[in-house]
């Protein structure tokens, strides 16, 4: 494998993990404040329709931006409203979340656009283009550091490095601020906070609306600058995969980023040698394809050491009287 290979994969691993790592800092903080949220599937694929779809109808990729924002919020509420206020079950009312957003995206495409629950190619404003950094021909034959920067780097989305900075923004609001430090504890002893004063409720909510944030920008992502357009389905599985991936990381910022790289690199060799040739024997395009979500069977299964997710995850909190 030649240097050029080798540049092209880590390339194509940073351009797939992008999706990944928003709807991994996602389930990060709604997680940490004691929220399970298995409907980031749902978000990412909602997201990604109205991002296309507004982006087509305005010519604006921005605009896009903040309607798959906007209804991937939407969808967080419902989810709050259904774990938080009604203390239904979380797993279910995720698993709902994926199912409407699966049918909602399609049938409203069709209705709106007619190309069979997709929507139209876009183009032009209508896409987040290449951004170049300064510097990056100056720095191109510089060894390691010259294709890190100019070839790596240099040449993706806005949302690339919005998606980076994610990472030591999340580190720092989670474990150097009051309110990461307040989210933290909610979703380890929500009594204690509740005893402090602290409203237990306000507190999950504001972390599910930041996850909706994130799935949002995620899903945006998706349809406006990975591909040109939506088309049903798009998310396959991604929002599944950041849950394995967040379990993988052990509900950490930094370990996500390394957990969701290592899965974008596998979906990036997958894409580079669709036939696999390991000498003794050959991988078929399935096993291939399939090798993210292999992956991810694998880390659900326990196979990453102990994973100790926060102590109130998943269960409704009942105020004392």
């Amino acid at each position: 494998m030649d240097l050029a290979t080798i540049v092209q994969i880590l390339e194509s691993t940073l351009r797939l993990a992008t999706p990944l790592l928003f709807a991994c800092l996602a389930g990060l903080f709604s997680e940490r404040a004691g929220i399970v949220d298995i409907g980031l599937e749902g978000k990412l694929l909602i997201a990604a329709f109205f991002s296309a779809a507004i982006a087509f109808v305005t010519g604006s990729a921005w605009l896009g931006l903040l309607a798959g924002i906007a209804a991937s919020v939407v969808f967080s509420l419902i989810h709050g409203i259904a774990s938080i206020t009604f203390r239904g079950n979380q797993l279910i009312s995720g698993v709902a979340i994926n199912f409407l957003a699966s049918g909602m995206s399609v049938v409203i495409a069709q209705s709106w656009f007619r190309q069979g629950g997709r929507t139209p190619s876009l183009m032009g404003e209508g896409r987040f283009p290449p951004l170049e950094l300064p510097f990056a021909d100056a720095v191109a034959d510089v060894p390691v550091i010259g294709p890190l920067y100019s070839e790596i780097l240099s040449g993706n989305s806005i949302l690339v490095f919005v998606g980076l900075l994610a990472v030591p923004a999340t580190w720092w609001v989670l474990y150097r601020s009051r309110f990461g430090l307040r989210m933290r504890a909610v979703g380890e002893n929500p009594a204690a906070v509740d005893t402090a004063g602290i409203s237990v409720v306000r507190l999950r909510y504001y972390a599910i609306l930041i996850a909706g944030v994130l799935c949002g920008i995620g899903g945006a992502y998706l349809s406006t600058s990975l591909a040109a357009g939506f088309v049903r389905e798009m998310s396959a599985g991604r929002g599944y995969i950041a849950l394995a991936a967040l379990i993988f990381a052990k509900w950490r910022p930094w370990q996500a980023l390394f957990a969701v790289l290592l899965f974008g690199a596998l979906e990036a060799i997958a894409n580079r040698w669709p036939n696999l040739d390991l000498g003794f024997i050959t991988l078929p395009n399935q096993v291939m394809t399939a090798l993210p979500y292999i992956l991810t069977v694998i880390i659900l299964a326990g196979f990453v050491g102990k994973a100790i997710p926060p102590r109130a995850g998943g269960e409704p909190y009942v105020k004392e009287r």
